[in-house]
């Protein structure tokens, strides 16, 4: 059987198991942090420098966001703890590039199409600007 029709990877299975793992915890803001810190520093050396950085530059722009993991991935919450936006390691899934990605409690509406997923291969300075741009768009008006 061909392994792509056999069900979810190795990967989006431990995923899933960190989830349900992340729902059973019910950890404090501190310790939600803090494990947000250690899931960074067990990236890749090419994953690693790029989400230590996308940290930074989401909680000093949006300090309402408490960090928190998601599917074992660095996550940002709003006040009611529902995800606002998140980073996913490009090598965890085996993909050509990490992204940051906003769900649907982030305010990014712009008509009837806009992206809530962005590929970062490197961060510059123009990028950088970009990300908290949309970081505080998103949290502007949230529910």
């Amino acid at each position: 059987m061909n392994a792509k029709t056999e069900g979810f990877s190795a990967e989006e299975r431990a995923a899933m198991k960190e989830r349900a793992r992340e729902l059973k915890a019910n950890a404090s803001k501190e310790e939600a942090a803090n494990e947000v810190l250690a899931k960074i520093a067990e990236l890749s050396d090419t994953d690693r420098p790029i989400a230590e950085r996308l940290h930074e530059l989401i909680t000093g722009s949006a300090p309402s966001l408490s960090p928190k993991t998601w599917y074992g991935m660095p996550a940002y919450a709003n006040a009611d703890g529902k995800i606002v936006c998140f980073f996913q390691g490009a090598e965890k899934f085996k993909t050509r590039y990490a992204t940051l990605g906003f769900s649907d409690q982030a305010n990014l509406d712009d008509g009837d199409l806009w992206p809530t997923s962005y590929a970062i291969n490197a961060l510059t300075s123009a990028t950088e600007k970009r990300i908290i741009a949309l970081v505080t768009q998103a949290v502007d008006g949230l529910k």
